[in-house]
Order: structure tokens, then sequence, then C-alpha cells
């Protein structure tokens, strides 16, 4: 990933605000420009006073230079005022532009890649990109275009003046900026391994957090300042070796400021003991090196804050530049009327080189009701996934009425499948909101139905703020029956097709799951349902039970004819049957 890349995503964001651009280019350039021209004044201020004559005179013309100042000072305090304002249109815009398109190519990604990568780090990503460019364009605005204007202008000012002083003014400044580009360059690589080490740190806090009922119940709270601790200590000791470089060079600087004093001062002297340079070009001068000095000192900074930019915008714009693992075809289709009609064509699925999925193939009817079993690892909630085409096989398709789902676009895929997960997934909004969030366009009384459906409205209107109740992250507020229940009120708002329930009423007491299984009945008529279940019990009742083993089917039929060929689902029921439920079998 280079520069350009960076620079590259950044434009195309900007150059959708051309007016304000301009704006702010405009404004600069007067601001930087007035900068150089004003010292002039200066000398020809100091020239007068240092020139013998008539005092009315001589009065007369330092008034039209004060004037003068004046005036410049009025046009560079609207310049920079100009400057200024369209910044702050320009770069509210861009940020939050660039903070959607990092979240757009973000949240498609798929969930390898999400259950490989730490969230908090993702964030943390996502808003170093976008502040990124806020301080990149500062620094462009503020800094580096009234850098060239100022050494451009004072070089050639000098130049027609006194080219000595010009030539020690090129000399210094070239110095100057050679040994600050050297030192911002040799300095990166250790800038980069300080970004990367901060998104540890803060992925390594995001974990603790987020897992923090797993840290009170384990008593593990020393074990995770410890661990927290180490990558701060580690953090610590990165960034106090940065600053102290910045600090040793800091004095490298102060020193090529002391020299280019001595040596102006020193040949301006000869110069003006020969006839050839006059006070008011004395002051000139040195309105120039303090004028340059700040500007210069400056740039070390300005070249550290850079690149430090770069850094923290490099990693997302890696993200930005990986392609998506899942995503449509170039001619996507969209599928309107399904029928139900499920297809696993010799699938086979591996990650991270162990093999998940082995051989699958079996055919679902539209309207058949089918359930998974198997022991825990047989590959049951992977079979649901590549369903949903979170992954896409390794081998073999997967075809809904006939058509492959690689072929339909994922929106269109999604809107046709329904899932009841075992853990599901609320946000930290309303309950209403998250209800709604299986058919965003829905009413509230078709929210309100759903829920009665899915008997939320038990616990819901206990709640003094009722459907406007917030769940807390990740619906922490809730019990799992509770959160099983409003993923529940989703799916039949949804009302989709196809239907999958992933253990959907695994955290439900008895007398719930009675009223669930009543619903879930309505819910699977004329619908085709895939149910994955540890409780052989709820599932005697589907057409089809397949069961898996090692990624294989390794039996299918009814319950009553798999129950006479005393294979794994008669072990499995026979210990069920017998209290115990076992985690793994291995056959």
């Amino acid at each position: 990933m280079r520069a350009t890349d960076v620079l590259r995503i950044y434009g195309e964001s900007v150059k959708r605000h051309l007016l304000a651009v301009t704006l702010v280019l405009i404004g600069v350039l007067a601001g930087s420009v007035i900068t150089v021209v004003a010292p002039l004044y200066y000398k020809d201020f100091f020239d007068v006073l240092a020139q013998n004559g008539d005092i009315g005179e001589r009065i007369e013309i330092l008034r039209r230079i004060i004037l003068a100042i004046l005036a410049l000072g009025f046009v560079s305090f609207i310049g920079w005022r100009t400057a200024s304002f369209g910044m702050q249109h320009l770069a509210s815009r861009v940020v939050a532009n660039l903070r959607e398109r990092a979240f757009a190519h973000l949240i498609h990604h798929s969930q390898r890649f999400f259950t490989s990568t730490f969230t908090g780090t993702l964030v943390q990503r996502v808003n170093r990109f976008a502040n990124g460019y806020d301080r990149i364009a500062d620094r462009v605005v503020y800094d580096i275009i009234p850098i060239i204007v100022q050494v451009v202008g004072v070089i050639w000012i000098l130049a027609s003046i006194q080219p000595v002083m010009a030539v020690i003014i090129v000399l210094w400044t070239a110095l100057f900026l050679a040994a600050n580009y050297s030192f911002a360059r040799w300095k990166l690589k250790y800038d980069i391994a300080g970004t990367a080490q901060d998104s540890k740190t803060t992925g390594t806090l995001a974990d603790i957090i987020t897992n923090q009922s797993a840290v009170e119940a384990h008593g593990s709270h020393a074990f995770e300042q410890s661990r927290y601790g180490a990558q701060v200590a580690t953090q610590m000791h990165m960034t106090r070796f940065r600053w102290n470089l910045a600090q040793s060079f800091d004095s490298i600087q102060a020193l090529l400021i002391v020299v280019v004093e001595f040596a102006v001062f020193y040949v301006g002297v000869g110069l003006w003991a020969k006839g050839e340079f006059s006070i008011g070009t004395f002051v000139l001068v040195q309105a120039y090196i303090i004028r340059l000095s700040d500007r210069l000192w400056s740039f070390s900074r300005l070249i550290r804050d850079v690149y430090d930019s770069f850094a923290d915008a490099k990693e997302m714009v890696e993200i930005m530049q990986a392609p998506h693992e899942v995503s449509n075809m170039p001619d996507a289709q969209t599928i309107a009327h399904v029928k139900g009609d499920i297809r696993f064509d010799h699938v086979s699925f591996s990650y991270n080189a162990q093999t998940i999925i082995d051989n699958f193939t079996t055919t679902i009817k539209a309207g058949e009701r089918i359930a998974l079993v198997g022991p825990s690892g047989a590959g049951k909630s992977t079979v649901v996934k590549l369903l949903f085409r979170f992954y896409d096989p390794t081998k073999g398709d997967l075809l809904i009425d006939g058509c492959s789902i690689r072929e339909l676009s994922l929106n269109s895929l999604r809107q046709t499948l329904s899932l009841v997960p075992q853990d599901p997934a609320l946000f930290h909004r309303s309950l209403m909101e998250n209800i709604r969030y299986g058919k965003p366009e829905a009413s509230d009384e078709e929210v309100l139905y759903a829920a009665r459906l899915a008997h939320c409205d038990e616990f819901i209107d206990v709640l003094p703020a009722k459907y406007e109740t917030l769940v807390g992250e990740r619906g922490i507020k809730l019990s799992g029956g509770e959160r099983q229940r409003v993923a529940l009120a989703r799916a039949f708002l949804r009302n989709a097709p196809i239907i999958v329930l992933d253990e959907a009423t695994s955290s439900l007491d008895s007398e719930s799951e009675r009223y669930i299984q009543q619903a879930l009945g309505e819910l699977m008529k004329e619908r085709t349902t895939l149910v994955i279940a540890h409780r052989l019990s709820t599932i005697r009742s589907m057409d089809r039970i397949i069961v898996m083993n090692k990624g294989r089917i390794i039996e299918d039929g009814s319950h009553d004819e798999l129950l006479k060929k005393k294979g794994l689902y008669t072990k499995l029921w026979g210990l069920q049957q017998g209290g115990f439920i076992p985690s793994a079998i291995n056959q």
C-alpha cells in the first residue's frame, strides 16, 4: 500500500466540493503572498527613518507606508478567514463522507474477516482514517502551501535586492528541509510500529471490556490488568522512544537557526560597510529569517504529522482495497417469487485448512420441514452459514428454486431467508427498533402483532418504557429467553418463504417454549423450514431429520425411520431419553 493510494481515496471525496477547495486555495495564497510582501514595507519604513532630509516629508512617506501595511493586513485577514471558514465547511463534509465510505466497504466484508479481527481495532481504524484526512488537509493548507509560497517569494525578492543573502537563505533552507525530510523518512518505521501497537492496545481493551462478565465470573481481574498493562507498557516505551528522537532533532534545528543568524549578520555587516546593505535591508532579512524559521521549524513536525496520518490511514485503506470475500456477481439476479426448493449439490467447505463440510448433498422441497442434528462440531451451523452465503463453498453449489445462490444478489438471497439464531444479536436500540429490524418498512401495528406471536408482549408490557426500552449493548439488559423471543418476533415480521431456526427455543423456559412451539407451527406452515436442534424431542414431528457427523450426512429419514436404523440418531435419542445430553459423540 502506497501513500498515493491514500491520497487517491481522499481525493475522491474532496473533488465533490471544488468550490470550497477553490475558496480555500485563494484565501491561503492571498494570505501567504502578503506575508512575503509586507516586510518590503518594513524595509522602506526603516530606510526612510535612516535618511536625512525634511522631517515633514519623511513623516508623510512613513504614514503612507503604515497605511499600506494596514491595507495588506486587512487583505491578509480576509484571505485567512476565507480559508478557515472554507476548511471548516470542506473538512466536516469530507470527513463524514470518508466515514461513510469506510463503513460501507467494511460492513460488506465476510464473517471470516470479522471473526479474525478485533472489533475495537476496526472502530479505531475507521476513526483514524477519517481523522487522518483532517490532519493532512490542515497541514497542506496551513503549512505546506504557505511554506512553498514564502520560500519561493523570499528567495526571489532577496535575489533582486541582495543576491548574497538569497544564496545564504537558499543553502540554509535546503539544508533545513533535507534534514527534516531525511529524519522523518528514517523515523517512519517507528511511527508505523507505534500505530500498530496502539491498535493492539485498543483491541485488547475492547476484548476485555466486551467479555467483562467472564472476567467477573472467573475472578480474572488481576490477570486481565496484567495483560492490558503489558500492552500499555509496550506502547509507552515505543512512544517515549519516538518522543526522544523528536527532541534530539529539535536540538539540531535550533542549532541551524543560530548558524543562519550568525551568517546573515556577519555577511551583512561587511556589505553594509561597503554601502551595499541598508538598515531597511537588515530589517527585511531579519523579518524573513524569523518567519521562515517559524515555518521551517514546524516543517519537521509537519513531516512527522503527515507520516503519522498516512500510517493511521494505511490500515483502513488496506481494508478498503481488499476485495470482499463474498460479493455480488456483475450480473447478479433478483428472485421475486420464491417457492422454497433448496438443493445442496456436493457441497464441501474448508476453514483454516480444516474440512468442515464434506460432500454435503441433499434436496429440500418447497414447504418441507427439515431438522439437522448431530454432535457438536458436526457442521450444522456451517450449513446455515453457507445457505445465507456468509461463506462460499470450497466445492459444489447451493441452489434455491434451481438458481445458484452465487448468481443471486446478496440482498435478494437474504430477503428470501429468515434466521433465528441460537445467540441473537440485538442492537443498543429500542425493542421496537430491534423487532422492526426484520422488516424495516413495517408499521407499528405489524411490529406489535409479531411481538404478540412471539410472546414478547408478556415481558415488554411490564417495562416502564415498554417498546421504547433500550436493550443495551448486544441486548445485555434482556435475559437469554427474552432475546430469543425478540429474534422470533423478527422472523414473524419478516415472513420469509424459507425459515431457519438454529436452536430457536434453547433459552426459553418450558411454559414459554410451549407457546412458542405453537406459534412456530403456524410460522412454518407452507414454508420451507430448516431447524437445527440438540434437543431431539423438539423435532420429532419434522418431515425429515438429517443426521450429520464430521461434516457429512450419515443418516436421513423421519424420526421413526431413524430409530429403526439403530445408528447415531438412535444413540443420541437414547442418551437424551436417559437424561444425558452429550456435547460430542464420535462415531
